[in-house]
């Protein structure tokens, strides 16, 4: 450990004895975050966008005492609330039982890691739709999201996305959601200010052009986050070849959680290995298994294979992915809640069965888990890396002053390039 510490302060690294001391909080290198969506109401989001309508005609059409049970209120939400619409999104600001207007268009959201769902974007009808993160969700946009999971679990300890997170976790406390920019556009990257200066001044060298660009930092957070009692931390390497691997790494990694958005590939498993439908899934499964000695996946009295025995162990916070996804359609294709509760309200309404798409994105969800877990070797070399050699940490960020981060970029940027409709019509003042 001496030759550690005498070599670190040589090359201007950190002396701290304890391997997490040299790591830095996420929260510095990321600082403005913002809390989970919060809906209020099971039944404006769910994986099929079909049922949304439904329950919205359903709810628009009933007369004032049914609209008001149907709604489920809350504190926040009632059908005779008015807020602001939200930004991108052109919906009512009236009062839902006064004038409903017409059914948006649902949006695709990222619920949780791995689980592509949708939503009705009404303000109205959403508690807490945080609209900081509406504003800067465009083409360019990333948003990483924490979630809970200990050391053991086979996939990264962060997900990133280029849908718009809800930031639900399958277990434990929700995570923080993290967009990569803080304006539209691609600009002002959420990273600690004089972050990607201080890295580049350190490891340029060599190194490709954009091997600091905020998109490669997100990819190395990826890549090498770690959790901890205090929330994730992120070791920062002194070489330069361990951040370029870094880097490659956490790019595959979000290739692969981004599922080819942006222009990238989509994710796909060599021909021999692809998953297929063997026998037809039924409408309305209500089972799931594997087949381990068939690397089947049993879907009722379906079947798909091959499935990699990788894919159905993949866990997040503890609970099997593909089980929690499965359970959460077969109870909308039969009109339950996915705890199986009986519904009392509009989450029944819509159902239909097992749609043809529901059956499509379980071959990419599948295919998916099983090239994450094949990233787990790399993962575990960049790890060795890491321990091996020396690090970048905060007692340097503090002496460059990158650390402290102002408190301005904790908060929103002001991003407000036109009038939104407020309350009733009015216009938002921001």
């Amino acid at each position: 450990m001496a030759a550690r510490r005498t070599a670190a302060a040589g090359s201007g690294g950190d002396t701290e004895s304890s391997p997490l001391d040299a790591f830095v909080p996420l929260d510095e290198l990321m600082p403005w975050s913002v809390r989970p969506l919060r809906t209020g109401r099971a039944w404006v989001s769910g994986p099929d966008p079909v049922a949304l309508r439904a329950r919205w005609e359903r709810l628009a059409a009933a007369d004032a005492a049914e609209q008001e049970r149907l709604f489920a209120p809350t504190r926040s939400r009632t059908p005779h609330t008015s807020v602001a619409a939200l930004p991108g999104q052109s919906t009512g600001t009236a009062r839902f039982a006064r004038t409903p207007g017409p059914c948006p268009d649902p949006v695709r959201i990222l619920h949780g890691p791995y689980d592509e769902q949708w939503l009705l974007p009404d303000h109205r009808l959403i508690d807490a739709a945080r609209p900081e993160l509406w504003r800067v969700a465009d083409e360019q946009q990333l948003f990483a999201v924490e979630h809970s999971c200990a050391p053991e679990d086979s996939g990264p300890a962060l997900s990133v996305t280029a849908l718009l997170p809800d930031g639900h976790s399958p277990a434990g406390r929700p995570g923080r959601i993290r967009p990569l920019y803080r304006r539209p556009g691609g600009t002002e990257p959420n990273l600690a200010p004089g972050l990607p200066e201080l890295l580049r001044g350190r490891l340029g060298g060599g190194t490709a052009p954009d091997a600091f660009a905020p998109e490669a930092v997100l990819a190395w957070i990826l890549a090498a986050a770690r959790p901890a009692a205090t929330g994730l931390r992120v070791p920062l390497p002194a070489d330069a070849e361990v951040w370029s691997s870094g880097v490659a790494l956490g790019r595959e990694l979000l290739r692969l959680q981004s599922r080819g958005a942006r222009g990238g590939e989509r994710p796909r498993l060599p021909g021999g290995r692809r998953p297929y439908v063997r026998a037809a899934l039924p409408a309305r499964p209500t089972e799931l298994s594997y087949d381990a000695g068939d690397e089947a996946l049993v879907v009722g009295d379906g079947r798909i294979s091959p499935v990699p025995a990788a894919a159905w162990e993949f866990t997040v916070g503890g609970v099997r992915v593909l089980e929690l996804w499965f359970g959460r359609r077969a109870a909308a294709a039969a009109g339950q809640m996915p705890e199986g509760a009986a519904p009392d309200g509009l989450d029944a309404v819509g159902a239909r069965g097992w749609p043809r798409e529901w059956t499509s994105e379980l071959l990419e969800l599948i295919t998916v888990l099983a090239l994450l877990d094949g990233t787990a070797g790399p993962r575990e070399e960049l790890r060795a890396a890491l321990a091996a050699g020396l690090l970048i940490g905060p007692a340097e960020l503090r002496a460059a002053g990158v650390l402290p981060v102002p408190s301005s970029a904790r908060r929103p940027a002001s991003v407000l390039g036109h009038q939104e409709e407020g309350p009733e019509g009015q216009f938002a003042l921001l």
